[in-house]
């Protein structure tokens, strides 16, 4: 599954490059990103070496990466990323999304969640899944409003949402 640039009413879906890794390490810099997933901001050079890994592709040949940082084309700049691990000859992705804390509250998630979404589905994804935290609502609507329904399934103390095609 070929990675190409993504256009929607505000944004532009970039496939991820490692040029992007200074931009984005302040964009992703706020700590309370990381409150439903745990870890912590990573700096500039970590971002960089993280970005050489997912652009050079998964080692398991089972297995595509598709990685796009969002540019709002209004400010001229970047301010989050969505991203899919496409499985099982292409037929499942697990998505997942995250928008820099100035942008949040605009629907930037959801526009690119729904776009990353329609992508999929268009290039023969059949079942589209997202691990969402139950406390984060701001996540649980933008996966309602990709398309994505809550199963009893829990992992890692997160719900499975899915979208069965």
């Amino acid at each position: 599954m070929k990675t190409t640039t993504v256009r929607t009413r505000r944004l532009d879906l970039v496939p991820l490059a490692v040029a992007h890794a200074d931009e984005m390490a302040r964009v992703l810099a706020d700590s309370t990103l990381h409150t439903f997933i745990g870890g912590a901001p990573l700096t500039a050079p970590e971002l960089r070496a993280r970005y050489e890994r997912l652009t050079a592709g998964s080692p398991d040949p089972a297995v595509v990466w598709c990685n796009w940082v969002l540019r709002l084309r209004a400010e001229a700049r970047l301010t989050g990323t969505v991203q899919a691990t496409v499985t099982d000859d292409g037929r499942t992705a697990e998505i997942a999304w995250v928008v820099g804390t100035p942008w949040q509250g605009r629907g930037l998630a959801r526009e690119a969640a729904e776009a990353l979404v329609a992508l999929l589905v268009d290039r023969g994804v059949r079942t589209v899944v997202a691990h969402v935290h139950p406390d984060h609502t701001a996540s649980a609507a933008v996966a309602r409003a990709s398309g994505l329904t809550p199963t009893d399934e829990q992992q890692d103390g997160e719900t499975r949402w899915e979208l069965r095609r």
